[in-house]
């Protein structure tokens, strides 16, 4: 009997510890980084790099997902006045992909930080090619981007571009929408006005 109790003694505490160390884990995996108005609970896998464009207040690599050869970006932008309408950004947003074979989902949500809009498109992205002031873009199959307009309160929009191959941007989506205390299973589908 008093093995039998030992025993279990052992197994119990064996299994809190792992959940300690699990718990842990999870806590070093993540990041909080201030940008601006907002704090973002980011991956530590995404580096954070110099913005590279006078507009950008900051933006990560993210690593390329198993079979991808390229990998992702997240770039946040924030402009004073708004950066103009929900419904013009989500316009060009979907004309951001070609119309042959784009595939787009928006929806709206409420996070901690604020209310937000996500347009989430996934085909042929017309990629920047250089300078914006530019207006080049390069046709690239195969993507998937998640246009994200965080509205908070007597802060102004923050916006929130997670661009990449379909399976890269896949696997962190949950992590961006994380990342500001957002969830999908909570989005409601968005009409224009």
């Amino acid at each position: 009997m008093m093995n039998r109790f030992r025993w279990w003694t052992v197994s119990a505490a064996t299994v809190l510890m792992c959940c300690v160390v699990v718990a842990q884990d999870k806590e070093k995996a993540t990041q909080v980084v201030e940008v601006k108005d907002i704090k973002l609970k980011v991956p530590k896998a995404w580096k954070q790099e110099k913005p590279s464009n006078q507009f950008r207040v900051a933006q990560f690599k993210i690593d390329a997902a198993e079979g991808d050869k390229d990998g992702g970006e997240l770039v946040i932008t924030q402009f004073g006045g708004g950066g103009g309408g929900v419904d013009d950004n989500i316009k060009r947003w979907i004309n951001q992909f070609e119309a042959k074979d784009r595939k787009v989902k928006v929806t709206k949500g409420k996070s901690d930080q604020g209310e937000y809009i996500v347009v989430d498109a996934t085909g042929t992205y017309l990629k920047p090619d250089g300078p914006p002031i530019a207006g080049k873009t390069k046709p690239t199959p195969g993507s998937r981007v998640l246009n994200i307009m965080l509205i908070v309160e007597d802060k102004g929009s923050y916006f929130l571009k997670l661009a990449g191959p379909e399976k890269t941007i896949a696997g962190a989506a949950t992590d961006l929408r994380s990342s500001f205390g957002a969830k999908a299973e909570d989005e409601k589908e968005y009409k224009a006005n």
